[in-house]
C-alpha cells in the first residue's frame, strides 16, 4: 500500500470515481453518494441540466442544444472541469456545507493500478477542485480487497479481480502490497458491445442499450452457463425500416459472441498465475478467486471462470461498492496493520539474575 493508514485516517472523505458510477462516502455519515457518473449539459448557455441517474435517462433521447457526457473513462478523469461540476451538484450544497467546515480538508481517492501520473494529476485536480487540501490516492485493487473482507495485511495469498465498466483488473495480494497485477481494456461495456454487434450483424436489430441492458435481456436465466433457456426474444429497432421489430434470438449464439472479449480476461488471469510465486498459487487453490465491481453480477461469469481455471470463484456480497466501502473502513480506522514484533536481542547477564 502506498499510503500508510495514518495519513488515511486523517482524511474526511473518499471518492470512487468510476466510468460507470461515482460513489462518495464521508467518514461519519456512511455511503452517501451513488449515482452513474453522468451529466447533461446545455451547449447553448453551459447551464448544467442534470446528473446521475436522470443526466443518464437522457441519453440518446436529447434535442441538439443538450449534450450527454460522460467526465470518467476507464477510471481516469478525461474531463476535470465537468467532473468537479458534477461532484458539487451530486453533493448536494448541505453537504458540502458540511465538508467546508474541516480546517484542512483531506480526501481520499481510488485509482485503478498501474495508472499514469497524468491521470493521477487528474484525479488529484479534481478533488482539489472541491475544496480537499491534500489528496491521498490508493489503488482500487487495495480497497476493493480491504471492502469485500479479504485478509490483505496478513501474510496468505489473496486474489482480487475487479469487473469494471470499462476495465478488468486482477490481482494477487500479499502483506497488504500486490504481489502481481494485470489490467486488461475489457468491461462490462465491452460485453454490451459485443451483444449489439451480433444483433445487428446476424439479425439486423438495432437494440436501445441505454435504455434497457441488453446482458438481462439476452442472458436471462442462467446467464452464460448452457443452462440457461435456448430462446430469448427481444425488441428493437429494424436496421434497415427504422421500424420496431421483435425477434427470437438464439443464446447460445450470443453466449459465443460474449466469449470473445472474455477471452482477454482469461489470458490476464492466467498470466498473473504465471508471475506469481508458486507458494502463492498454492494458497489460491484454496482460497480462489474474489469477484468484485458491477460486472461481476453477470450470470454466469463465475461458473465461466471456475471451469477455466479450476479455481474456487466468489462473488463478493456487495460487489459494485466494495472499493468505496474498503476506503471508507481506512478512513475510519477499521483495518489494522500486522505488527511485526523485532526479535530483541536478549541479554545473557539479565538471564542469569
Amino acid at each position: 500500500m502506498t499510503v500508510s493508514l495514518e495519513q488515511l485516517r486523517r482524511c474526511h472523505v473518499a471518492v470512487d470515481l468510476g466510468a460507470a458510477r461515482t460513489r462518495v462516502f464521508v467518514k461519519g455519515a456512511g455511503l452517501v453518494v451513488d449515482e452513474p457518473s453522468v451529466a447533461a449539459v446545455n451547449t447553448r448557455t453551459g447551464a448544467l441540466i442534470a446528473v446521475g441517474a436522470l443526466a443518464e435517462k437522457m441519453t440518446g433521447r436529447t434535442p441538439d442544444y443538450i449534450r450527454v457526457v460522460r467526465p470518467v473513462s476507464g477510471g481516469t478523469v478525461v474531463d476535470i472541469e465537468m467532473a468537479q461540476r458534477m461532484l458539487r451538484h451530486l453533493l448536494g450544497e448541505k453537504l458540502r456545507r458540511q465538508l467546508r467546515r474541516k480546517p484542512r480538508l483531506r480526501a481520499a481517492a481510488c485509482t485503478p493500478h498501474d495508472s499514469d501520473p497524468l491521470a493521477q494529476r487528474a484525479a488529484v485536480e479534481t478533488l482539489v477542485g472541491l475544496g480537499a487540501r491534500r489528496v491521498e490516492l490508493v489503488d482500487t485493487l487495495i480497497a476493493a480487497a480491504v471492502g469485500c473482507g479479504l485478509p490483505v495485511e496478513q501474510p496468505t495469498a489473496t486474489m482480487i479481480m475487479v469487473c469494471g465498466a470499462a476495465t478488468t483488473q486482477v490481482a494477487v495480494l500479499s502483506l497488504g502490497a500486490i504481489v502481481t497485477a494485470e489490467r486488461m481494456p475489457v468491461g462490462g461495456d465491452a460485453i454490451d458491445h459485443a451483444v449489439i454487434q451480433h444483433l445487428r450483424h446476424h439479425h439486423e436489430l438495432m437494440l436501445p442499450s441505454q435504455s434497457v441492458r441488453p446482458l438481462q435481456l439476452a442472458l436471462s436465466g442462467n446467464g452464460l452457463t448452457p443452462h440457461g433457456p435456448a430462446w430469448t426474444e427481444i425488441h428493437g429497432r429494424d436496421v434497415a425500416t427504422g421500424l420496431a421489430r421483435s425477434v427470437t434470438v438464439d443464446t447460445a449464439a450470443v453466449r459465443e459472441a460474449i466469449h470473445t472479449p472474455l477471452t482477454a480476461v482469461l489470458d490476464g488471469i492466467g498470466k498473473v498465475l504465471r508471475d506469481c510465486p508458486p507458494d502463492l498459487v498454492a494458497d489460491l487453490a484454496d482460497r480462489g478467486i474474489m469477484m468484485v465491481g458491477g460486472s461481476a453480477l453477470l450470470p454466469g461469469l463465475d461458473q465461466m471462470l471456475r471451469e477455466a481455471t479450476g479455481m474456487p470463484v466468489h462473488i463478493a456480497e456487495r460487489p459494485d461498492v466494495c472499493a468505496v466501502l474498503g476506503l471508507g473502513a481506512m478512513l475510519e480506522g477499521k483495518v489494522q496493520p500486522m505488527i511485526l514484533d523485532p526479535l530483541a536481542e536478549r541479554d545473557p547477564l539479565a538471564d542469569e539474575d
